[in-house]
């Protein structure tokens, strides 16, 4: 990648990313200080390894990873079937487990990457002909398919967060592709039909006993309603400046729960104050608004679909795992990307921010500015 090159790559992106890391291995420290920092340890070499990684993404050309997409695409399928055949932890099914614990990936993570440069190559070859053709129903079935196969695996695992993600993405590629109103009015239409049918009859008795937490957790204090009273008690007690590092009643006590994952938000709520939270909020925001601004300025049509998805994903993760931690969003287990422990989900986010900067390092004319 030559100076010119570089001068037009979106540096926001990876640090305002560092950024966020850094505040979650603060958070993290405290969080699992208890616990002799293990995760603290674990997050910090996962860290290294996906800034190195994000760096070898950078130097190659996205629209090699899109043209290899097709394989990269089968080897997820793979493993996301092989995954069922897992012992389940916490009752999914989600992760692949070596060297007696001493590490784990996910699958449904990695294949975030796969699925959306898949799509991205999918949806930009179908429109070679006119961007009308993605509208063509048979074309159009054949994306929702290449969509379909990964989700159902997932949801089978079973991890619907993960799932909504991939939805996330997917609206917002076939969106920006140019997707006819006819089958967006459809769709809203199935979805309102579709919902108390999938809530009355499909879902699992967890996931409802999920949504009617959101709806009152106060109706079960010290059950189901318990976390996301304990989280809410926690952001609230953090105020404005916080309470301190190590010094969070509902951290350092054990309220928290699992605090240093899906809870990581209330942690820096609580001992970081609003000032830090607020500013976790906005580092999202500006990682999403760039991230769509690389959509916005990238002539290659493949390379607008890719940052788009790639936005998605981002954007769903920051609003689910925020608003869940405030009682906003129903509780999904969906980490806080570049905060939240986890080796699966950091390294898949800075190979994400890698795609990103390789994109922008390229834009002329975007697509969009026509």
């Amino acid at each position: 990648m030559n100076i010119k090159r570089l001068r037009k790559v979106e540096w926001w992106i990876p640090l305002c990313a560092l950024i966020l890391s850094g505040i979650g291995l603060v958070a993290l420290f405290s969080a699992s200080y208890d616990s002799g920092l293990d995760e603290l340890k674990k997050q910090t070499m996962w860290i290294v390894a996906s800034v190195v990684m994000m760096i070898i993404v950078m130097l190659i050309d996205y629209k090699i990873l899109i043209k290899i997409s097709p394989v990269l695409y089968g080897i997820s399928i793979i493993s996301l079937i092989a995954v069922l055949f897992t012992e389940a932890i916490n009752g999914a099914k989600s992760w692949f487990v070596i060297a007696d614990g001493a590490f784990s990936f996910q699958p449904a993570e990695f294949s975030k990457v796969s699925v959306i440069l898949f799509l991205s190559y999918v949806i930009s070859l179908i429109q070679r002909k006119g961007r009308d053709q993605i509208n063509r129903i048979p074309k159009l079935l054949l994306v929702v398919l290449i969509l379909a196969v990964p989700l159902g695996l997932i949801i089978i695992e079973p991890d619907y967060g993960t799932a909504a993600a991939y939805i996330m993405a997917f609206v917002l590629m076939i969106f920006v592709a140019g997707l006819d109103k006819k089958y967006i009015i459809s769709a809203l239409i199935i979805i309102v039909v579709a919902v108390p049918l999938v809530y009355q009859f499909v879902l699992p008795e967890h996931a409802k006993t999920r949504i009617e937490t959101f709806l009152n957790p106060e109706a079960d204090p010290r059950g189901a309603g318990y976390n996301v009273l304990q989280s809410k008690l926690a952001i609230g007690a953090g105020q404005i400046t916080g309470m301190g590092i190590l010094k969070g009643n509902q951290t350092q006590l054990g309220y928290l729960y699992p605090k240093t994952t899906d809870f990581i938000f209330s942690v820096i709520g609580e001992e970081m104050g609003f000032i830090v939270a607020g500013g976790v909020i906005l580092l999202n925001v500006i990682i999403i608004t760039k991230s769509i601004q690389v959509a916005k300025g990238i002539k290659d049509e493949a390379g607008a679909y890719l940052a788009t998805g790639i936005s998605g994903i981002f954007l769903f993760h920051a609003l689910e795992n925020i608003g869940m931690t405030m009682g906003l969003l129903p509780i999904t287990g969906v980490p806080l990307l570049f905060v939240s422990y986890g080796g699966s989900s950091m390294l898949t986010s800075f190979i994400f921010v890698g795609i990103l900067l390789n994109i922008s390092s390229q834009r002329k004319n975007g697509m969009f500015n026509k």
